[in-house]
């Protein structure tokens, strides 16, 4: 027969008891890795794969002359065993079927280190393209998770601490970075045009009243730097201060494409309710099985609890020394080799969600030609390109090729990339090809490139009336340092 709860046998949902809260949270963390997951493997061999941009191989012989012997703890990762781009698709997959699992109802402790390991390796394995602050949140949280089947009150705790650390670090970073758009309050005026990845929804909040855009730039720094000291707060200053946070998350969501961390972060703000607060939005047969079956036992295990302690002396006082550390803008001598330790790990992190706002968005256009005479504009699948198109909706996908060139622009550390990828390109590397909307020429690879840079900004509700446009753009011609005149890309060594 089924298993049926019987909601008379088990305690009434009380402000003290956080097991539904437990269950649900491991429920919504299944799901954010499987999306997250799911994203990787559909693009994780054209990142890291053998005829990728670039190659996990290369990167573990790296690693391997500059740790050393230490190599296998300054560089967690399993691709140590195989490196293949079977094994790639394996782990990435691997964690989907496990993310699965969790979403599921299983509450397996090895079943959230199987995760959080394989999540790691595929964060090492994407070097620059996974090397994000959602992709440190997922670790971190993940990691936490481990102690949440057999937890205690402690463990709560430290799930409110990361969100704590999330919010409020990137608030602090906002005010230090100098930047006079967060302290005019004038961010908002530039971001929703200027962000990776805008949607529809960016555009039409870039059309509101400019003193609308203020408030939500004030309302960002409020729900960053004064909200998060209501987490740790008695009980109804909690249940407020989550409410006002899922309230922003949503509306992030709703005119960003920002993947899973805004998801993962609505997640977190599980912990600053209770059981009897969620027992309320939930049907009866519902709140009585997630108590039944859920990881925070009445009783917490005693080892389990030894572990929490120990953890929380662990990341508590990174995440505090990290916060030091932004405020003198510089390590702490003494301190920073410890974090520089347990770095690879990504379980105590520093967060500065947009510290800075950029005023202009530069956008290269890549042209192929199979004779130098006719060329072709690259179709990105989600960034920028055509004046007619638009990113769809893909929260909670992290296109990572196409986010990367919002980076390109920027400076010469991306460069390489850029470079290996027309590369790849040129070679009719399939995994590469695949980033595209579409090939250029088929399954013919182009002979020639070209990089050219423009000035984009959105249309004006009149011009997109007029002509269907969401972007006008500026020529600014060949995109330096790659060569100003039509010439091949010489294949990888």
């Amino acid at each position: 027969m089924p298993f049926r709860p019987s909601t008379d046998a088990l305690p009434a949902p009380n402000a003290d008891a956080y097991r539904i809260v437990g269950w649900l949270f491991l429920r919504a963390l299944g799901l954010i890795y499987v999306a997250a997951f799911a994203s990787l493997a559909v693009q994780i061999t054209a990142l890291a794969g053998s005829q990728g941009i670039a190659p996990v191989t290369e990167q573990l012989a790296r690693a391997g002359e500059l740790y050393g012997g230490l190599k296998y703890l300054r560089h967690p990762t399993l691709f140590w065993l195989n490196a293949s781009d079977l094994a790639l698709l394996a782990v990435a997959w691997g964690g989907v079927l496990l993310g699965l699992l969790l979403a599921l109802g299983r509450n397996d402790r090895a079943l959230l280190i199987l995760l959080y390991l394989f999540y790691l390796s595929l964060y090492h394995a994407g070097h620059r393209f996974t090397n994000f602050q959602w992709d440190y949140l997922l670790l971190e949280v993940g990691f936490v998770a481990i102690l949440l089947p057999g937890g205690g009150r402690l463990v709560v705790w430290l799930f409110r601490w990361v969100l704590f650390k999330l919010r409020f670090l990137s608030g602090l970073a906002k005010l230090l970075s100098g930047d006079e758009a967060w302290r005019q309050l004038t961010a908002l005026r530039y971001y929703f045009e200027t962000q990776p990845l805008p949607h529809a929804g960016a555009w039409y909040a870039h059309q509101l009243p400019d003193w609308v855009l203020r408030v939500g730039a004030g309302g960002t720094l409020f729900a960053e730097l004064v909200v998060p000291f209501f987490f740790l707060l008695p009980r109804p200053y909690r249940h407020a201060a989550a409410w006002l946070t899922i309230l922003w998350q949503l509306l992030i969501i709703a005119t960003s494409n920002h993947n899973f961390i805004n998801l993962l972060t609505i997640a977190l703000c599980l912990f600053l309710f209770d059981d009897r607060a969620v027992a309320r939005l939930l049907p009866r047969r519902v709140a009585a099985f997630a108590t039944a079956r859920s990881p925070l036992p009445q009783a917490p295990r005693r080892l389990v609890g030894v572990l929490s302690v120990a953890v929380a002396l662990l990341v508590v006082p990174a995440g505090l020394v990290s916060a030091a550390e932004m405020l003198r803008r510089g390590p702490i001598t003494h301190l920073s080799g410890w974090l520089d330790r347990i770095e690879p790990y990504r379980i105590a992190n520093r967060y500065h969600v947009f510290p800075s706002i950029d005023r202009e968005r530069i956008v290269l256009v890549v042209e192929a030609s199979r004779n130098g005479q006719d060329w072709v504009s690259l179709d990105w699948r989600y960034a920028p390109d055509a004046p007619r198109e638009i990113a769809p909706f893909i929260v909670p996908h992290q296109p990572r090729w196409d986010w990367q060139l919002w980076f390109l622009p920027k400076g010469p550390l991306f460069r390489p990339d850029l470079k290996a990828f027309l590369n790849r390109l040129r070679e009719g590397a399939p995994a590469v090809t695949a980033l595209l909307a579409e090939p250029p020429f088929g399954d013919k690879p182009p002979k020639m490139l070209r990089v050219r840079a423009y000035r984009y900004r959105f249309a004006t509700p009149a011009e997109r009336a007029a002509d269907g446009i969401w972007w006008v753009r500026e020529d600014l011609g060949a995109f330096l340092p790659l060569p100003q005149v039509p010439m091949p890309i010489p294949p990888t060594r």
